[in-house]
């Protein structure tokens, strides 16, 4: 029999604890332990049968559950079985409630789900006991699962985060390439021309040009701007690229980006054609950033096709008044349809054994970009006859 409430328990009385779901078709056992929970502080819902018991089980998902096994209808077995089948509801942990005995009821009672039995006549302090060693262990298990989701997260974070620096490193390094080697180029070929020189009785100065020292500089210059703006855009942990757009002229860009690779596109022997007319309305551009989309566009089809390769640029106002389509065309390799669906995928790469795709992060980069103006980029390509990349952006 229950014994009288003491006052280590009653003093839960008055703060809100866990929620207790009663399921017993006997008035008298439902009414004394609804009473002996509520005293303890608990919050407690009941239930008569076992079919009622799961739709209010799955709407109120209480902490924990008091089963009785002899019930009208589906009894507590087959009203746990059902409950455990339930994704939603499955974690609340069940104790049953029953006048049963038999070793072979108490493992029928745990194969079906339960985690605990308390016999009839109830004992007030084994009640009390089971309650709160069960709602302990549900308890822990809940701080278990918020700390492996907050780990989870902490790990996709810093997943991401290790993602985005090794994107940043590859950006400089592939960005840098070009102009650097074009530099080189042309330091190379001054260093040769000495060589040659020097075994000569009087051997001249080498003469540099003004064209080409402007040329040096420019490009030195533009790779210093293009170091900054990497690193702006790593330090404050943009995705993508920061932009600062100027009202400009884009075949001015162009020929930028043409300039720098032009040591480039003589040792390849590729013939290219700047056909941007000087008459087209100014672009709000970032001149940084598009000379990067020209150049990466330009270097991919040198990268990528056999030397004697034929390109052209060409830009005109599109359908829509606001909008200038930008085109680079080649008559190289080309590519087939399964090859330009992921070109520009971050990292995609195709058959390295031949000179087709293995495009790789350039021209994920060059989607950055124009997405960061607004515009679009896409490309048609059909085997053994060239590749056409068309992208646009914006009137100012």
């Amino acid at each position: 029999m229950m014994s009288e409430y003491p006052d280590d328990y009653t003093s839960a009385r008055n703060r809100a604890e866990a929620t207790i779901f009663l399921v017993d078709d006997n008035p008298t056992n439902l009414g004394m332990l609804f009473n002996l929970l509520c005293n303890a502080g608990f919050k407690v819902l009941v239930g008569t049968d076992g079919e009622r018991a799961i739709e209010q089980i799955t709407y109120a998902k209480p902490d924990l559950v008091l089963l009785d096994v002899m019930m009208p209808g589906i009894d507590g077995f087959e009203t746990c079985r059902r409950i455990k089948q339930n994704p939603d509801i499955q974690h609340i942990p069940i104790i049953f409630m029953t006048a049963l005995t038999e070793t072979v009821d108490k493992v029928r009672g745990f194969e079906v789900g339960a985690v605990d039995y308390i016999t009839k006549p109830f004992e007030y302090e084994e009640v009390m006991v089971r309650l709160r060693t069960h709602l302990t262990i549900q308890n822990l298990r809940k701080t278990l699962e918020i700390q492996n989701q907050s780990l989870q997260q902490e790990i996709i974070d810093r997943t991401a985060a290790e993602s985005a620096l090794k994107v940043f490193i590859h950006a400089v390094s592939h960005d840098l390439r070009n102009p650097v080697t074009a530099m080189l180029m042309i330091l190379q070929n001054l260093l040769n021309k000495a060589s040659r020189e020097i075994n000569h009785p009087n051997p001249d100065p080498i003469l540099v040009s003004r064209h080409v020292l402007e040329r040096m500089a420019q490009s030195s210059d533009r790779q210093l701007s293009l170091i900054d703006s990497l690193l702006e855009s790593h330090g404050n942990e943009v995705k993508g690229v920061i932009l600062h757009p100027q009202s400009l002229k884009l075949k001015q860009i162009a020929q930028q980006a043409i300039n720098d690779l032009q040591p480039l596109l003589d040792r390849d022997r590729a013939t290219l054609s700047n056909l941007i007319p000087d008459d087209l309305p100014l672009l709000e551009i970032d001149a940084l950033q598009i000379s990067r989309v020209f150049q990466n566009l330009l270097s991919n089809a040198l990268k990528h096709n056999p030397p004697g390769l034929s390109l052209t640029i060409t830009a005109c106002l599109e359908h829509n008044p606001t909008r200038i389509l930008c085109t680079v065309e080649d008559n190289g390799i080309g590519m087939t349809i399964a090859q330009s669906d992921r070109l520009f995928e971050l990292y995609a790469q195709g058959d390295r054994t031949k000179r087709s795709i293995g495009l790789g992060l350039g021209l994920y980069l060059c989607r950055q970009i124009v997405e960061a103006h607004g515009g679009e980029i896409n490309v048609i390509s059909t085997p053994n006859v060239g590749s056409k990349f068309s992208f646009t952006l914006p009137i100012s």
